[in-house]
Parts: C-alpha cells; sequence; structure tokens
C-alpha cells in the first residue's frame, strides 16, 4: 500500500470513477442521498500539501493538519464514499509557488471554498449519472447560497443546516424573513419528531416541519 501511495504512477481521478460506478452498481441509486462532509487529519510538519494550523473536528482543537472534503452515497442498501477534495488553504498555500511545487500541486488547482468542492463534487456525480433524490450537509455547507442554488438549478433537493439568522423567502418568494421566525410562527400542530439513529452520545431525534 505504501508503495502504491507513494512510488507508482496511478491515477487517483480514475480510480474515484470506478469505485463510483461500482456503487452505483451494487447500492443502486433508488432514493439515493448525497451526503457532504468535512473531516480533518492531524499531520505535523508543514510540507504535506495543505497542511496548516486550522481546527480539526479529529483532535477536537487547533492542530497542524489537512482537511478533506468528501462526499457519499446512501441509498437503503448502504452507503459508500464516493468522491473527495482536499481543502487547500487560501493564504499560506494558493499564493506560495515554492511551496506548491514542492508538495506537488499543479498551478491548476486554486484556492475554492469547501462548499465550492462540495459543489463540484455533488455535480460530478449527477454528471455521472447518480439520481440522487436529495443532498445533506450541515451548516458549513447550507449556509452557502450558491451550494443552494446550484442544487436547484440541476433540480435536486436538499435538506441543509443554516444558522437561525438566516433569511429565507416565502409567501411564492415575496416575502423574506429570518428562518428562526418562520419556525417560531408554525402550529405545535405541524411538527413531527424523528429518529436520525444512534450516535456518538446516544439517540439522536430531530423535529421536523
Amino acid at each position: 500500500m505504501q508503495r502504491l501511495l507513494r512510488y507508482a504512477r496511478w491515477d487517483a481521478d480514475a480510480v474515484r470513477d470506478d469505485l463510483r460506478a461500482y456503487v452505483v452498481d451494487h447500492l443502486g441509486t433508488d432514493g439515493a442521498v448525497l451526503i457532504v462532509d468535512e473531516t480533518g487529519f492531524v499531520k505535523k510538519g508543514h510540507a504535506s500539501a495543505g497542511v496548516q494550523r486550522q481546527y480539526t473536528d479529529t483532535a477536537g482543537r487547533i492542530e497542524d493538519s489537512q482537511v478533506g472534503v468528501f462526499l457519499a452515497c446512501a441509498t437503503e442498501r448502504g452507503r459508500a464514499l464516493i468522491d473527495r477534495r482536499l481543502y487547500l488553504p487560501e493564504h499560506s498555500w494558493c499564493p506560495d509557488h515554492g511551496r506548491r511545487r514542492a508538495a506537488g500541486i499543479p498551478e491548476t488547482v486554486q484556492f475554492a471554498t469547501k462548499p465550492r468542492l462540495a459543489g463540484e463534487m455533488i455535480a460530478a456525480a449527477l454528471d455521472a449519472g447518480i439520481t440522487a433524490s436529495w443532498a445533506t450537509g450541515d451548516e458549513a455547507y447550507g449556509q452557502d447560497s450558491q451550494l443552494r442554488g446550484a442544487l436547484e438549478a440541476r433540480e435536486t433537493g436538499y435538506v441543509l443546516a443554516v444558522a437561525r439568522s438566516t433569511r429565507v423567502r416565502i409567501n411564492h418568494g415575496r416575502t423574506v424573513v429570518r428562518a428562526d421566525t418562520v419556525a417560531g410562527r408554525l402550529p405545535a400542530t405541524a411538527w413531527q419528531r424523528h429518529s436520525a439513529g444512534n450516535g456518538a452520545k446516544g439517540p439522536r431525534h430531530y423535529d421536523w416541519a
């Protein structure tokens, strides 16, 4: 495995495409959901691509680390990772051409926000024939209006977390109001509680309207 990763010549994107096709063949696309999230990898030193001092959920604190954005596909038959993007920090990496060359980062790779990386992966999955019913992610992605707009343009539904202060349009787009105001106006009968399965701290129940 180390020889493959460090010395062998192989196309990681081609392997990704093969894996994505394999997932579609074995898990199907009926009712598929695309799930985007990020994770950090603690990495000492400064030579590895994308490393900088930043918060990583792996350690639960700010550490020298790399951050990757990942896309998973889930159906009733199972779930699997199908794509990934390395987050390249804007100021500590993108303008430093010497550091980029030493780490093997092509000049064609430019800074992109994490939501933009998520959007690129979702678009690639849809273009590859994954007929996802909807996509989901946490507030880091839900707060990005361009990502939400891109999903709407492709007529792909989404459940993305947003801050309570996010302003949304109601009344067929005529009225702009805060999300928490909309939620507060709903009657108690509009809400239903559903389980999202067990988490690290026990059952996870959410209220939906």
